[in-house]
């Protein structure tokens, strides 16, 4: 497939009650197995790629790096990649819309874009995130790719404590960023699933739900109405859980006097 056919093939995988499973990679070895494990999609895990390569997540890694693993995966495996961009690496629309371009450039058809604001505290106004992501379509629309923005919102990190609250801002934000251009709605950090099903009844796009605790199983997700799974951290997170027990196993199994 080349890249536009692939920019299509993603947005069709994204069926309300049939999701699409997401086993987030963190670089190229790694989406290579999941490839071959079956994924009809890569994506990638901004805290993963950064915990692998010895950085902090929220942008620490610097983007010329971030680009060079994207680009990697993307030359490495024949399916779709989206990458988790974080919040774009830029305040500037200008230099996000650069930013997205190249990742454009390297083969990537999609990206994770969320409005917490990395360097600084809080959440974007719904206006000024819907201008960013607006400004990202744009960019996309320039280079002729339908590029796959999944717009996510941290208002259940921000605001989990009032159910009520989180939701009725998600519901919001979710208007004003499909409007702006937006492809997906990612909702991390809600675990509920009355609350859950209220989301994906009220939102047009298709909804991404991130796996963690307390998260339904994936089949009341499908029943639901999400569109969409993601893993997030965890498998990087069990692949060095694994790594590490082999390796103490590996070391306690040598005679005392090689230790």
């Amino acid at each position: 497939m080349n890249q536009t056919e692939k920019a299509k093939r993603f947005a069709e995988l994204h069926i309300k009650g049939e999701p699409l499973v997401l086993y987030n990679a963190w670089d190229a070895g790694s989406a290579k197995t999941i490839h071959a494990a079956g994924a009809k999609a890569i994506a990638t895990s901004s805290w993963s790629v950064a915990a692998a390569q010895g950085y902090g997540d929220g942008e620490a890694m610097p983007i010329q790096f971030a680009e060079q693993i994207a680009g990697r995966i993307a030359a490495t495996v024949d399916i779709p990649v989206t990458v988790d961009f974080e919040g774009g690496y830029s305040e500037d629309d200008g230099e996000l819309a650069a930013n997205i371009s190249r990742l454009l450039d390297l083969g990537v058809i999609g990206i994770n874009f969320e409005d917490r604001i990395v360097k600084g505290s809080g959440l974007y106004s719904v206006d000024r995130q819907a201008g960013r992501i607006s400004a990202i379509r744009k960019a996309a629309q320039r280079k002729g790719v339908g590029l796959f923005i999944n717009a996510r919102t941290d208002v259940f990190f921000e605001h989990g404590e009032d159910a009520a609250k989180a939701v009725n801002e998600a519901l919001a934000r979710a208007r004003a960023y499909t409007d702006a251009g937006a492809s997906g709605f990612f909702i991390p950090g809600l675990v509920d699933e009355v609350q859950i099903g209220r989301i994906c009844e009220g939102v047009a796009l298709p909804v991404n739900v991130m796996v963690m605790d307390g998260v339904p199983p994936n089949s009341r997700l499908a029943e639901l109405g999400v569109s969409r799974i993601s893993y997030g951290p965890i498998p990087y997170v069990r692949a060095m859980e694994t790594l590490g027990q082999e390796t103490v196993t590996t070391f306690t199994a040598l005679p005392e006097a090689r230790s």
